[in-house]
């Protein structure tokens, strides 16, 4: 990975510390920062080279490392916080951040969790299509045929005709497809209103009144 061109900068921070400085000295302190970062920590004789007589008034900002070298304490932290940082993002391209692995981990059991639920559904849906298919169909009697009209407000009558009806197909319909829910059949043909306008009409209670008056 090359080097990285930046790091972060914090202008309240470097105007609180360079509080008091000339222009001249504040130029100087950001030169020496930048030749820090540019090429590590710095041995007196350059620092010398690069600012002169100034380096007097600047040398309580640095501190001196075991091999003897000048560095500025709080750029060296921003510096490794910034290398931290990217590679951290350079890792969540490869995959090797933890949380990336986490993230996959979780992305790979829930896609096989999926993945069985999903054939758990086939096989669920296979199974009752092939308990559909092999469950018997048990043709109603003419009692139950009549009891389930007469609970429906229709006629004796309209019970025999419908059971009749679907007794000569053999329990088909005139598609000859099989009926399988008789109770369901009955309710989308026989309960319509073409069929109902066919009900006997009881005059009785006309009749009674007509006799009535006749007397």
């Amino acid at each position: 990975m090359s080097k990285d061109p930046a790091f972060l900068f914090y202008p309240n921070d470097y105007i609180g510390g360079t509080m008091g400085m000339t222009f001249e000295e504040k130029g100087a302190y950001i030169e020496l920062l930048m030749l820090q970062f540019n090429r590590g920590h710095m041995t007196s004789q350059v620092i010398g080279q690069v600012i002169g007589q100034l380096w007097v008034k600047l040398q309580d900002k640095f501190k001196i490392d075991e091999k003897g070298l000048y560095y500025n304490e709080r750029l060296d932290l921003e510096i490794e916080k910034r290398k931290t940082f990217v590679q951290s993002r350079f890792n969540n391209l490869l995959g090797k951040n933890q949380y990336t692995k986490k993230e996959a981990h979780k992305t790979n059991h829930m896609t096989s969790h999926m993945e069985n639920e999903n054939e758990n559904v086939i096989v669920n849906r296979n199974r009752n299509k092939k308990g559909a298919k092999n469950k018997k169909f048990k043709p109603p009697t003419i009692e139950e045929v009549k009891q389930y009209f007469k609970e429906s407000g229709y006629s004796e009558e309209s019970a025999i005709t419908a059971f009749d009806y679907y007794t000569d197909l053999d329990w088909h319909d005139k598609n000859d497809n099989p009926v399988l829910n008789w109770k369901l059949k009955m309710r989308t043909v026989w309960f319509k209103d073409e069929h109902r306008s066919q009900e006997p009409t009881d005059f009785s209670p006309l009749n009674d009144i007509i006799k009535t008056l006749k007397k």
